[in-house]
Parts: structure tokens; C-alpha cells; sequence
């Protein structure tokens, strides 16, 4: 890990939990009569990717990337970016994603299908039944009703920028993290991690989940942050072509 690391991940950290913050107590507040109609799909989609932020932060948290080398800062700021989320317990979730690294897209990961229903809406909801529990949805609840009837805040600005960003971030964490990185090809899994990566530009796979699209190489590396993912991307490509286009001695006895 390098010496800057530390800074630049707590920098990028700091950064998410603020913007989230700080757009949705200013998108709870609005009031949308007072904006065009084009600006709510782009604040929903913007509130959105923000949530996948906070996530993310929460998983290289996990990884202990955040602050590599303070395992206590790793899991504060890892533990009130995912109750921020959505009311998740920390230690929990963070046994089931090493559960999810030992054993890949198969028996023993929390995170793959039941074995029949591969298809993206049924291994969706299997993953997220796994997930979710009575605690959490009830917590979601009482904020929800606390938001709405004590603080005021409009039912329309509660679903849009609060309810429906949380869930549209699980579904993108899902599609690009778990269900496209996954998914067993035709000619059966290549690799131990039984994962492959998205051959996506770095800022359209930055845009499209944090560079979790890079899955071949988290898991191959997951003390890499996300934001040095590209760069060990490249570095694994370039060694693979160069690997490839090495001359082969073909020399015979």
C-alpha cells in the first residue's frame, strides 16, 4: 500500500459522506415546485450514485482501505456509512462479504443465486431477502414516518430522494457487482475467483459503479481501494498482452 493511500482514502471518504449528507438534506428541504422538471431525474440519479458511494466507502472499509493500517477509523467510518445506508449492522454484513471471497459463485457465497433461478430479477430478490432483515426494515420505518409527520419533510421529496435512490443503488451495486462479474459464461468459469471484469473506460466504469466493474481484480487484490482499480486494471492487462505476445521457443529435442 502506498504511504499516501491513507490520506487520499479518507480524503475520498470524507468527500462521499459529505456530499451525501449534504444533498439530501438540501433535496429533503426543496421545495420542487420551484425547479424545472428536468432537475428531479437528475438529482434522483445523482442522489443515487451517491448512495452507491456510501456503500462503497463501506466495503473498502471492510477491506480495511479506507485508512489502511487503522483497523478502529477503518470500521467507525465504515460503520456509519452502511447505518447511514440503510440501518445495516457492520460486523455482520462484513462477515458475509469475506464469506462471499472464500467461496465465489458457489455453495457457502451469500451472495450467488440458489443454484436455479440465474436470471437477474430472481437472483435480485434471493440476494436481497439474504440480506435484509426484520430490524432493519422496521428502523427504515420509524425514520421514514419521523421524517415525514414530526419533521414535515413532503412525502414526494422522502420518495424520491431517500426511498427510491437506496433501493435503484442496490440494484446497480447488485447488477454491476455481483450479477455481471458473476454470472457463470458458457464455457464455465476461467479462474479461481470465478469473476471477470467489465472491459469498460475507467470514467464510464467509474460512472457506472465506483470501478466495481473491475471484479476480476478486486477480488485478485482486495486490498486495492476502489479508486486504484483502474490503474491495477491496466497493469494486469498490459502483463497479460505482454505474456501473450512473448515469442514461444519452439524447439525440439
Amino acid at each position: 500500500m502506498k504511504p499516501h493511500d491513507t490520506t487520499t482514502g479518507l480524503a475520498l471518504a470524507f468527500a462521499l459522506l459529505s456530499l451525501w449528507l449534504a444533498s439530501l438534506i438540501w433535496l429533503l428541504s426543496a421545495d420542487l415546485n420551484h425547479f424545472s422538471l428536468a432537475f428531479i431525474p437528475v438529482a434522483f440519479l445523482l442522489q443515487t450514485f451517491l448512495y452507491t458511494g456510501l456503500f462503497i466507502t463501506a466495503h473498502d472499509a471492510m477491506h480495511g482501505t479506507v485508512a489502511p493500517g487503522y483497523p478502529a477509523l477503518n470500521r467507525a467510518i465504515g460503520s456509519v456509512a452502511i447505518v447511514l445506508y440503510a440501518l445495516f449492522d457492520y460486523r455482520h454484513l462484513q462477515a458475509k462479504h469475506f464469506e462471499h471471497h472464500r467461496h465465489p459463485a458457489r455453495e457457502g457465497d451469500p451472495d450467488y443465486h440458489d443454484g436455479r433461478h440465474t436470471g437477474f430479477m430472481r437472483w435480485y430478490a434471493h440476494f436481497m431477502l439474504g440480506y435484509m432483515s426484520w430490524r432493519q426494515i422496521v428502523g427504515m420505518a420509524i425514520a421514514f414516518n419521523i421524517l415525514h409527520h414530526l419533521a414535515g419533510i413532503p412525502l414526494s421529496n422522502l420518495l424520491l430522494f431517500w426511498v427510491a435512490p437506496a433501493l435503484l443503488s442496490t440494484a446497480q451495486l447488485f447488477y454491476f457487482g455481483t450479477y455481471l462479474p458473476h454470472r457463470q459464461p458458457a464455457e464455465g468459469y476461467g479462474n479461481p475467483h470465478h469473476a471477470r471484469s467489465s472491459n469498460y473506460s475507467a470514467v464510464l466504469s467509474f460512472l457506472a459503479c465506483y470501478h466495481f466493474g473491475y471484479h476480476y481484480e478486486h477480488h485478485d487484490h482486495p486490498s486495492v481501494p476502489w479508486w486504484r482499480l483502474p490503474s491495477l486494471r491496466q497493469n494486469t492487462q498490459l502483463r497479460k498482452r505482454t505474456v501473450d505476445n512473448s515469442p514461444r521457443d519452439t524447439t525440439t529435442a
